[in-house]
C-alpha cells in the first residue's frame, strides 16, 4: 500500500489474497525447487542508470541526503533475475524481475541479504534501498551487516511490465458536494468499462499479477543471489507479501520485520469500511489536541464542541462549494473530511485550515492549500524511474479480491458508510472497484510458520488498523510491536523506533514497541 501505499492521510492499503496455490512448490524441499527449475536461477548484472539531481529530488530525497544517496549510488550494483510468467508452466514464457544491490559493509560479519518493498502494490523498490539508508544515521546501520536488495515487483517499473490503454474518454467529471445517486451510477458504469477494457488487453500477463507470483519471484531472486535464507522488511503492501511470502516459502526466510500490517481477509470493500471506521474513531484524538488550542484556533473548548464546528463546516462547504480564483480545487464537504482524516503531526496546519475556511475569502485558504494542493501528480523528470505502475496496482489488486460489487451493493456500502461515519466518511472515495474486472478471483490463505517475525502495528493508524495486525499474529505467529502513534509505516522515520528495528536484524530481539512520531507540542 502505496506512498499512496504510502499515502499520506489518502492512502489505500495494501492487499490480499491470492492464489493458483500450487502445493509442489512450496519452498524448502530440494525436490520442489529443482522441479519447478529454481535451481537455475541467476542474476544477470548490468550497469545501473545515471540518475540527475533533478531526478533524485523527484524521489523525495532532500538536499541534505543527497550526498548520502549519491554515495550509495555509487555503490550499488544492478541486475535482472528470470522467471516464469506461470509458475505452473515453468519452461513457458519468461520475465524478468529488475533488482538492485548494495553490499554490506563489514563484509567479515555480515548476516546476508535483506529484500525492501515499501508497499503498493504497484510501487516501485528499486531504490529503495538508498531511500531507506540515506534517510537517516540509523537506518544507514542496516547496511553495516547486510546487503540491501531492492526489486521492481512483476509489472512494475524496470522488470516486465504492461500498460493497459487509457481509459477512452474522459470519464465522469467531479463535482462538487454530495454526490447524487445518478451521477455515482455513470461512475460505477465508467469504472467497470475501464475494468473490463484493462482486464482484457493481455490477460495471459494481467493475470499473473498477484501476490503469490511476487512471493514466488522473490523466492527466486534468494537463489540467484546465492543465499540460503533472505531476510525481509515490508510496509503496508509489502508486509502482505512478506506474509505470503514466509507461507509459502518458510524455510527461505531469515529475519522479517512487517510495518503497518495488512489485513488477513481481504476485500476492497470491507478495506474502505475499516479505513472510514478507523479514522472516526480516531478523529476525537484530533478534536481534544484542538480543544486544548481554544485560543489559537476557536474551534471549540471542548472536543465535542470541536466536532460539533467540523460537521457544521461539512455542512456549509455542501451546501455552498467554494470556489477559489487562485487555485482549482473546489472545496466542498469532502474537503473538510479531507482534512479530519489527516495525521497528528499534520493537526496544527489541519487546525488552521479549519479556522480559515471558516472565513469567506476569494482566495485559497494557505493551509487548505498547503495540506491538500499537493495531490496534483507532476510530470516526473526525464530519466526518472517509474514510482507506480498503476497498471500493476489494480491487476494486483482485482486479481485478489472478491467483491467486484454491482452498482447497487456498492451504492448501498457506500451511504452506510457516510451514515456511520459523519465527520469522516466524505472523504471516501466511491468507485467501481474491481466490478467488472475479466479475470477469476484468486486467493490464498496465510499460514503460522516457524522462524522470526516482527508484526509492526500502529495504535492509533486507519491505513493500516492496529487490529489487523492483531488478527495477522493470530494467523501468523510472531511477535507484536506497538507503535503509538498514527502514522502510516513511520518505524524507518523515527530514529528510535528504527534503532529497534536495526537491532531486531542485528540480533534477533526485539522490544514490544515505541513511541513513533510525536503528537504536535504546540
Amino acid at each position: 500500500m502505496t506512498e499512496h501505499g504510502l499515502l499520506t492521510g489518502r492512502a489505500v492499503a495494501a492487499a490480499a489474497a491470492s492464489a493458483v496455490t500450487l502445493t509442489a512448490l512450496i519452498a524448502g524441499s530440494p525436490a520442489a525447487t529443482a522441479d519447478s527449475g529454481q535451481a537455475l536461477a541467476s542474476v544477470t548484472w548490468r550497469s545501473c542508470p545515471a540518475y540527475s539531481d533533478e531526478v533524485i529530488r523527484s524521489l523525495a530525497v532532500t538536499d541534505e541526503q543527497r550526498r548520502t544517496f549519491r554515495a550509495l549510488l555509487g555503490r550499488m550494483e544492478c541486475g535482472t533475475v528470470s522467471v516464469p510468467l506461470d509458475y505452473r508452466k515453468p519452461g513457458g514464457r519468461q520475465i524478468t524481475i529488475a533488482i538492485t544491490r548494495v553490499k554490506a559493509i563489514d563484509r567479515k560479519h555480515r548476516l546476508g541479504s535483506l529484500a525492501l518493498n515499501p508497499g503498493g502494490p504497484g510501487a516501485s523498490g528499486y531504490l529503495f534501498p538508498l531511500q531507506i539508508a540515506s534517510m537517516n544515521r540509523t537506518n544507514a546501520k542496516l547496511n553495516d551487516r547486510y546487503d540491501l536488495i531492492g526489486f521492481d515487483p512483476r509489472g512494475v517499473g524496470y522488470s516486465t511490465k504492461v500498460d493497459c490503454p487509457a481509459p477512452q474518454g474522459q470519464g465522469v467529471p467531479p463535482q462538487p458536494g454530495p454526490l447524487p445517486e445518478e451521477t455515482a451510477k455513470l461512475v460505477h458504469e465508467s469504472g467497470v468499462a475501464a475494468n473490463k477494457a484493462c482486464g482484457v488487453f493481455d490477460p495471459a500477463f494481467l493475470g499473473q499479477l498477484t501476490t503469490q507470483n511476487a512471493a514466488r519471484d522473490l523466492d527466486r531472486v534468494r537463489i540467484a543471489l546465492g543465499e540460503r535464507k533472505l531476510s525481509f522488511l515490508g510496509i503496508s503492501w509489502g508486509t502482505w507479501l512478506g506474509a505470503v511470502y514466509r507461507s509459502t516459502f518458510p524455510d527461505s526466510v531469515g529475519r522479517m520485520f512487517l510495518d503497518s500490517v495488512a489485513p488477513v481477509n481481504f476485500r476492497l470493500d470491507d478495506f474502505e469500511d475499516g479505513h472510514a471506521a478507523g479514522t472516526e474513531r480516531h478523529f476525537p484524538r484530533m478534536a481534544a489536541w484542538i480543544a486544548e488550542r481554544n485560543g489559537t484556533y476557536g474551534l471549540g473548548s471542548t472536543a465535542k464542541q470541536v466536532r460539533a464546528t467540523v460537521l457544521a463546516l461539512g455542512r456549509a462547504y455542501d451546501e455552498q462549494p467554494r470556489r477559489y480564483s487562485d487555485w482549482e480545487m473546489v472545496a466542498d464537504g469532502a474537503t473538510v473530511s479531507m482534512l479530519a482524516i489527516q495525521s497528528a503531526p499534520d493537526w496544527p496546519q489541519v487546525a488552521q485550515a479549519f479556522k480559515e475556511m471558516r472565513d469567506e475569502s476569494d482566495t485559497a485558504p494557505p493551509a487548505l492549500r498547503g495540506l491538500l494542493g499537493q495531490g496534483t501528480l507532476q510530470r516526473p523528470p526525464a530519466g526518472a524511474p517509474e514510482r507506480f505502475n498503476a497498471t500493476a496496482g489494480q491487476a494486483v489488486f482485482c486479481n485478489e479480491d472478491p467483491s467486484r460489487l454491482d452498482f447497487s451493493d456498492a451504492w448501498a456500502t457506500y451511504q452506510r458508510r457516510l451514515e456511520r461515519n459523519p465527520v469522516t466518511g466524505r472523504a471516501s472515495r466511491f468507485s467501481a472497484q474491481c466490478a467488472g474486472w475479466p479475470l477469476p478471483v484468486q486467493k490464498i490463505k496465510v499460514q503460522r510458520r516457524g522462524g522470526s517475525l516482527v508484526l509492526a502495528g500502529h495504535r492509533y493508524e486507519a491505513v493500516s488498523l492496529y487490529e489487523w495486525t492483531k488478527q495477522m499474529h493470530a494467523a501468523v505467529g510472531g511477535t507484536v510491536f506497538t507503535v503509538a502513534d498514527d502514522v502510516h509505516g513511520s518505524v524507518l522515520r523515527v530514529p528510535d523506533c528504527a534503532a529497534e528495528l536495526v537491532s531486531y536484524f542485528t540480533t534477533g530481539r526485539i522490544d514490544r514497541g515505541c513511541d513513533g512520531t510525536p503528537v504536535p507540542a504546540k
